[in-house]
């Protein structure tokens, strides 16, 4: 060996002793923002001089493949996550001391320094104008902030954590944490984090979101910790199974997160009698069967299925006591399934035998696309009785009373030649809203729809009382009159202006009712009121069935 060769391989020695493979490290090259990476190679690349680092990027950003001119020098997850960079372009982190020590008592400590000054520009008719921003108790936010003894909430994401650091040091100097965020941190196995959660004996949530642990399939997530009760494991490349022996480590957690992970087999999830919220959005779930998994989780009061694959989904017991605590999701409030494949309607009827569901989310699935989809917001409110939100929405009682009636009307107009059993069961809750909403038992004769009968449902009269308030019409007594379902806004501008000598082009009508106070399950404590302000009907096209007026609602009659 030459010289040269011999010094090249002392340097690499000492490389490799700083920089193990599989080694969490960050880029310390700022244009680019946080880069993490794991090393994968050490060494020297065939046609350049010095020693190499070859990394795999979290981000796939990268050159090429670990394969450089036909030499395979480390593989990677992606086609171009991999690059070589210089030992010295990287950084193999800090302690959780240091960093903590580095944010919060270092802005406390800088008393020399002039504060940063900060404005937003005032746009005038002349020119800009700079207004100074007085942030009023910075110092005193900050002298607390780097009083880390009674600190309770620490944010140290991409800070380059990786070590608890030595052993009693944390606890001693911070042992009141209670939420601490290491998203993007370099911590290098789950040892390491139970190293953390030791040392502060008050820890409760933690957040490892984008961290990247080695997942061996027989490992432990060693984890347990008897004050967690909610861990965030987002874009850490976990796998179903993986995340599955994650939850049988858990305890008394009451919340797990975690996106971007792999479908994958096994039983049921027992225990964890406190889990209440749990994330599994982006995570290739396909079967519903792997669902019906955490079926038996006791408390889990929320699951998130956003952007998975699920085409599907089912509910095994459809009869008995719908408050039995042996039945699947029994207090199962919110179900998040955004972003699936979902279109049959089965799905959604499904849904409707959850014993505690409330709170859906069906949006950008086949089934609900506003283009080639057939379901509609008050198709989705009829078929599930008990939702009281849908697709973060509200679902008022006067909008679930309407998109009853509406639903009902649709049905009728739809499957007139249908056969009894084959509506039942296209149509599951008709019968009950057919009863609900009075509509006459006659209806079936000999087992198909009585035409007669629902065309006089669809054209039933009622009484509506019409109030004006129009000015250039002067004080008048309101006007009650019989109006039948079909009746369309534009010919209730004909009536109206028949009634009160007011042209219908230049009605403008509206209708109100009386306020009903109800309770919104999701949020036992909370309460709102049907609106009591007038709603404007502005659709000549519309009958007073689709926009849910029926008897004892009152027309306002006002002039434009």
């Amino acid at each position: 060996m030459t010289g040269g060769e011999v010094a090249d391989a002392r340097v690499c020695e000492i490389a490799r002793q700083q920089l193990k493979l599989g080694q969490r490290v960050s880029s310390l090259n700022t244009e680019k923002g946080p880069q993490l990476g794991s090393v994968k190679f050490v060494g020297i690349v065939n046609g350049f001089k010095g020693i190499w680092v070859g990394v795999d990027w979290d981000s796939g950003q990268g050159r090429h493949n670990g394969v450089v001119d036909g030499v395979r020098y480390f593989d990677t997850v992606g086609e171009k996550s991999g690059s070589f960079v210089r030992p010295h372009t990287l950084s193999t982190g800090v302690s959780l001391l240091d960093a903590l020590t580095s944010k919060y008592r270092a802005s406390s400590n800088r008393k020399d320094e002039p504060d940063e000054e900060m404005y937003v520009l005032s746009t005038g008719k002349k020119r800009q104008t700079k207004v100074p921003v007085l942030l009023v108790g910075k110092k005193q936010v900050e002298d607390r902030q780097g009083q880390l003894g009674i600190l309770r909430l620490a944010a140290l994401t991409y800070a380059g954590v990786c070590c608890a650091g030595p052993a009693g040091h944390i606890r001693d100097v911070a042992p009141s944490i209670e939420e601490l965020d290491l998203t993007g941190n370099l911590l290098p196995d789950w040892h390491e984090v139970k190293r953390i959660c030791d040392e502060l004996p008050a820890l409760r949530i933690l957040e490892l979101s984008c961290s990247r642990f080695p997942f061996a399939a027989a490992a432990k997530p060693l984890l347990v910790s008897s004050n967690l009760t909610g861990v965030a494991l987002n874009h850490c490349g976990l796998t179903w199974r993986y995340k599955r022996a994650i939850l049988d480590e858990a305890g008394g957690w009451e919340t797990l997160v975690g996106q971007d992970g792999n479908e994958d087999a096994g039983g049921f999830v027992q225990g964890l009698q406190t889990l209440r919220l749990l994330n599994l959005d982006d995570n290739y779930l396909e079967d519903w069967q792997e669902v019906m998994k955490l079926s038996k989780l006791p408390s889990l009061a929320k699951l998130c299925l956003n952007g998975n694959r699920l085409t599907l989904v089912e509910y095994l017991a459809r009869s008995g006591d719908r408050n039995s605590t042996s039945l699947p999701f029994v207090s199962l409030l919110c179900l998040y399934l955004g972003r699936n494949n979902l279109a049959d309607w089965s799905s959604v009827d499904a849904l409707d035998w959850f014993p505690s569901l409330q709170d859906v989310r069906l949006s950008d699935n086949p089934l609900t696309d506003h283009k080639t989809g057939t379901a509609t917001r008050f198709m989705l409110i009829a078929r599930m009785g008990s939702l009281s939100c849908l697709n973060g929405s509200l679902i008022k009682p006067r909008e679930r009373r309407d998109s009853e009636i509406r639903y009902v009307r649709h049905v009728l107009q739809t499957m007139r030649t249908q056969s009894k059993e084959r509506i039942i069961k296209s149509h599951p809750r008709f019968e009950k809203l057919r009863m609900i909403h009075d509509l006459p038992e006659d209806i079936w004769s000999s087992g198909y729809i009585n035409t007669a009968n629902s065309d006089s449902f669809a054209n039933n009269f009622f009484a509506v009382t019409i109030e004006c308030v129009a000015a250039g019409v002067g004080e008048c007594a309101s006007i009650t009159k019989k109006l039948p379902l079909a009746t369309t806004i534009g010919k209730l501008k004909v009536v109206c202006e028949s009634l009160f000598k007011l042209p219908s082009n230049q009605q403008r009508l509206y209708f109100k009712d009386q306020a009903i106070l109800t309770t919104i399950l999701i949020c036992p404590n909370l309460y709102f009121c049907d609106s009591p302000i007038p709603i404007e009907l502005k659709d000549d096209l519309e009958t007073l069935a689709d926009v849910g007026i029926g008897p004892g609602r009152i027309i306002i009659l006002d002039e434009i």
